[in-house]
């Protein structure tokens, strides 16, 4: 049947292409066109396939070259061309080859006075301009361009009328077709077609008063677009006023929707005009620089990409950013040797016996109490080169694993999680519940000016008010207290000293896990690359948690196109611009004047960064974030503090040198804040805050030559709105909750002393030391056996082992904050928590780049390397804590105790909600397409366990947002690595959004 058709279809064909009869060819055009008006585009497709295009083309010329061209014939056959054209993707080159683009000229010029014929043939060149792919489009178009389809079309394309707007509106259409072709667009601006586009454009702009006409008004901006993209056509752009008359025309229309296509071409135009510049810095490297042992790696490092933001994908799409997609499918492994997982040494047995030391529960008696290490951890006393230190065996021991301990942990693991989904399902219910209940926190009532309000303990404050105003305190030199520099000879003034305690006395609060005092001792201790003498007041005084639920900022539609056009408008009128530099790393003199009406800022503090801050207007400031040490890229966390502002001010900030594509700053994600005002008044906490906030991409464009191999690449802009709750405040913000090497010793140091030593086994022990010189925390968390019995000792030492990491990204930090909650819960007296530890041993890196958070790196160690890009091959002396931390995972398998677990916490800053990255191999090579022998692809599911119970249990938990697919480009992080060499099935990261969720009781 199908063979009939088709033989039918070709007799047509034909037919049309021989025959001289104009009934007969009628009467085959009409049978085809009601053949292509029924059914679905399949019917065009096989038409294609069997020479319809040729067909109807080479009817065309024949028609076209006779002495007095029939348009009976040809008015259907253009419309039936129109139809087939948009579906053949070689139908301006077939018409290019068959010379019909020549006639088609011809007919054009012919009928400029005859409007309906001349709508036709527009649809016809329309077509011809507007086959893909691009390579024929643009030889095609510069044919037409060459032949002087341009000429002929500005010719048709009037000044402001209300007749032939259908032939008008064509004729753009193909205009801006034919401008795709960089060719036609290098004539147009040769020939000066740019000021005459912008003439028609302004014409009817101002003459369309009702906006009837806006797709006329929208293709004469998409002529100019194409033309724009190239330097030349900018320059003469430029030269025309056109960057003035559009911004001008912009102003009227943003505020109305209908005009919705011509904003956002105009957008467009304006930003691909905007002149390009280099950031206003003299390099744009770290401020500082660290000494690292060994040959800083030579090799260019990879271009930035999102897991590095783990997932390249964005799931919300926004009119105004600037989304760079890539084609995730082309990085999935298929080669099988690398995808099958090899357990192996990857240290001699010798030297894995170092590790021994780390796991003293394995051998200890317990006839005696365990002594606490913590107390007595000096860092002062580590030798500070000594980068492979490990402590040594205080004694031999035996190991108790044998041959069935693996049957008998499989059997435990299904009673276990049975066990715990019973206990938490019990208690879900009202968990869920009160979380529901939270009051939700207006920002307006959040903060309110000069800080007088009821506080969430319904204590009056004013009291408190009194006493801060009766002890007069300098708040500027209380908001980043003093310490003595592990690096520096000084001493601290008594005075300083005086002023804190005082401080201290004066205003206590209890705030949970921290001591400022505590607080102190460890930040002495921390070594930085530069030496910090101050303290950012939130760490030293401590934060507590909002006693009210933040929801995510809505975003005010438009609020981008507003930025971009302030953005512009500092370009087309400077006269209310500063340019004053008030705050720079680069000139550490004093930038402000004692009568200086500017903001002032400082970021000398652990973790802080803020490289530099101009001020652009009165209340308006760009700011640059540092680039991590020792290398010129990761620009993105940034925490500061600023003083000196007015109260009910709205100030704006732009951080203009951001490396990543896209942000949830575009979708409901706020900067933080904490005001040391507020602070001592009782109210110690971050809150999110900020209003007309997005993110986009600038004008400042890379230099060429950056020894980070990634030039020619722009950077982007966060803009963001504050308005401070006191006058002559001194208020911290941040990229998001900070949380500090100093924050997290004491943490431990304070969880430590406050466990109960009969219930919970908790043991600090150094990791390592950090090529900085800090100690790299490792804790080991479980239960005490039951009793010292055989059989209690054994059970104890026999119990899995669960391995978790974090921070191995600094600038991830809220993955310190999940990992402080799972410190918390698991020495908790929680019963879920007393089964974890009944029957798992906790092994916990909570910061595996101590160095990098200290200095305020985004996403690097001190050697500018990302460390969760060398587990491969780390090196002791280079990548100290990423060997170390392997070292420890092949140690435990050497001696069959392999983690049954492997979790590595981030941050992500693309999603929303939480959830984890796997690896499985079946679920790649299926993804990537790849026909492999079943019997290859048997794998133990029981990865997609652990992701199925979170998604039960935890509101803020999706298994939608998970993948568990393995990527060329992620070959070298501990996910991949620690499953794919030491065998552990269970290997994740779990992304925490910076952003919040958007499901559940927390959104």
């Amino acid at each position: 049947m199908a063979e009939q058709e088709g033989s039918g279809l070709q007799v047509l064909l034909h037919t049309l292409q021989n025959s001289s009869d104009k009934a007969s060819i009628l009467a085959i055009l009409q049978v085809l066109s009601d053949l292509l008006s029924v059914g679905t585009d399949k019917r065009i497709y096989y038409m294609i396939s069997k020479g319809g295009s040729e067909a109807l083309l080479q009817t065309l010329v024949d028609t076209s070259r006779s002495a007095s061209p029939d348009y009976d014939i040809l008015l259907p056959l253009f419309r039936l061309m129109a139809k087939v054209g948009l579906r053949d993707k070689k139908f301006g080159q077939k018409a290019l080859e068959l010379e019909a683009l020549d006639v088609t000229l011809i007919l054009v010029r012919k009928n400029l006075s005859h409007s309906q014929n001349l709508l036709h043939c527009l649809w016809a060149l329309h077509v011809f301009a507007s086959s893909v792919p691009s390579t024929a489009r643009h030889k095609t178009g510069a044919m037409l361009g060459i032949n002087g389809a341009m000429e002929l079309l500005f010719k048709v394309i009037s000044p402001y009328t209300r007749k032939h707007t259908r032939t008008i509106r064509a004729a753009t259409e193909v205009l801006a077709a034919l401008l795709k072709s960089k060719s036609n667009s290098r004539r147009a601006v040769n020939r000066g077609y740019v000021t005459s586009l912008l003439r028609l454009h302004q014409d009817w702009h101002s003459r369309d008063v009702t906006n009837t006409y806006v797709l006329i008004r929208h293709r004469l901006l998409l002529c100019l677009r194409h033309i724009v993209t190239l330097r030349s056509g900018r320059e003469a752009f430029l030269a025309a006023q056109g960057m003035e008359s559009l911004f001008n025309l912009a102003q009227t229309c943003l505020d109305n929707k209908s005009m919705e296509p011509v904003t956002s071409v105009v957008l467009q135009i304006l930003r691909q005009c905007y002149p390009e510049s280099p950031l206003p810095l003299i390099t744009a490297s770290s401020a500082y620089t660290f000494s690292a042992l060994g040959n800083t790696s030579s090799e260019l490092p990879p271009a930035l990409t999102e897991e590095d933001f783990e997932d390249d994908a964005e799931e919300e799409t926004d009119k105004d950013s600037d989304v760079e997609a890539g084609k995730e499918d082309d990085d999935l492994e298929t080669d099988m040797n690398k995808l099958s997982s090899k357990p192996g040494l990857d240290l001699p047995k010798e030297e894995l016996a170092r590790y021994d030391a780390l796991c003293p529960e394995l051998s200890w008696s317990f006839e005696e109490s365990e002594p606490k290490y913590g107390d007595d951890l000096n860092t002062r006393d580590v030798p500070h080169a000594n980068h492979s230190h490990i402590l040594c065996a205080a004694s031999p021991r035996q190991h108790c694993f044998n041959r069935e301990h693996s049957s008998w942990r499989q059997g435990r693991e299904e009673t276990l999680y049975t066990s715990i989904l019973d206990m938490v399902k019990a208690g879900k219910s009202s968990i869920q519940l009160s979380s529901k209940q939270r009051p939700k926190m207006n920002m307006n009532q959040s903060i309110q000016q000069n800080g007088l309000r009821i506080d969430s303990s319904r204590h009056d404050t004013s009291g408190i008010q009194a006493s801060l105003e009766e002890a007069a305190w300098d708040i500027e030199s209380i908001s980043c207290p003093r310490m003595t520099s592990s690096f520096s000879n000084s001493t601290k003034p008594e005075d300083s000293i005086e002023a804190t305690e005082k401080l201290l006395h004066t205003h206590p609060k209890h705030i949970p896990f921290h001591d400022p005092h505590l607080y102190l001792a460890n930040a002495m201790r921390t070594r930085s690359a530069v030496g910090f003498e101050m303290m950012a007041f939130p760490d030293f005084w401590g934060h507590s948690p909002p006693h009210t639920a933040q929801p995510m900022l809505d975003r005010k539609w438009g609020v981008q196109r507003i930025k971009i056009l302030e953005d512009i408008r500092r370009f087309l009128q400077p006269s209310d611009v500063i340019n004053k530099v008030v705050f720079s790393l680069e000139e550490p003199w004093p930038l402000h004047s004692p009568v200086s009406d500017s903001l002032r800022f400082h970021s000398k503090f652990e973790s802080g960064n803020l490289h530099k801050a101009i001020q652009v207007r009165e209340f308006e400031y760009d700011l640059l974030v540092s680039a991590d040490v020792n290398s010129s890229q990761h620009q993105q966390w940034f925490y500061f503090k600023v003083s000196g502002m007015r109260a009910a001010i709205p100030y704006r900030f732009n951080i203009i040198n951001c490396e990543k594509p896209n942000s949830q700053f575009n979708y409901g994600m706020q900067p933080t804040l904490y005001s040391v005002k507020e602070a001592v008044l009782g109210r110690t906490a971050w809150i999110r805050t900020g209003s007309e906030i997005c993110y986009y991409k600038n004008h400042y464009r890379r230099n060429t030559a950056s020894k980070d191999g990634a030039s020619g690449k722009h950077y982007y802009t966060l803009t963001f709105t504050v308005t401070f709750p006191h006058n002559e405040d001194a208020c911290y913000l941040a990229y998001h909750y900070p949380y500090t090497y100093s924050t997290l010793m004491t943490h431990l140091e304070i969880l430590e002393r406050s466990i109960d030593p009969r219930q919970v086994y908790f043991r600090k022990d150094s990791l390592c030391q950090t090529l900085g010189g800090n100690p790299c925390p490792l804790v080991t968390i479980t239960a005490f056996p039951e009793s010292n019995s055989t059989k209690h000792l054994e059970q104890f030492r026999c119990r899995p082992y669960h391995v978790i990491t974090a921070r191995v990204h600094p600038g991830e930090s809220n993955a310190s904050w999940v990992m402080k909650g799972t410190l918390e819960f698991l020495v908790s007296s929680d019963p879920v928590a007393k089964l974890l530890r009944e029957n798992f041993v906790f092994k916990i890196i909570p910061m595996l780049n101590p160095d990098g958070v200290i200095n305020g790196n985004h996403r690097c160690s001190l050697r500018g390397e990302d460390l969760n890009r060398q587990w491969l091959l780390p090196q002791a002396h280079l990548q100290p804590t990423i060997y170390h931390a392997k070292g420890l995972l092949h140690y435990l398998s050497s001696i069959g105790r392999g983690p049954v677990v492997f979790c590595d916490f981030h941050g992500h800053s693309q999603k929303k909600n939480v959830f984890l990255y796997g690896c499985s191999m079946k679920e790649t090579l299926w993804q990537a397409g790849c026909t492999v022998d079943g019997s290859a692809l048997l794998e133990d599911v029981n990865y997609r366990m652990l992701p199925k119970i979170l998604d039960k249990l935890a509101p803020a938990f999706t298994m939608n947002s998970c993948s568990f697919l393995v990527e060329k480009s992620r070959a070298s992080t501990a996910r991949v690595v620690v499953w794919r060499e030491m065998g552990v099935s269970r290997s994740y990261t779990m992304e925490s959004s910076y952003c919040g969720c958007n499901q559940g009781p927390y959104q």
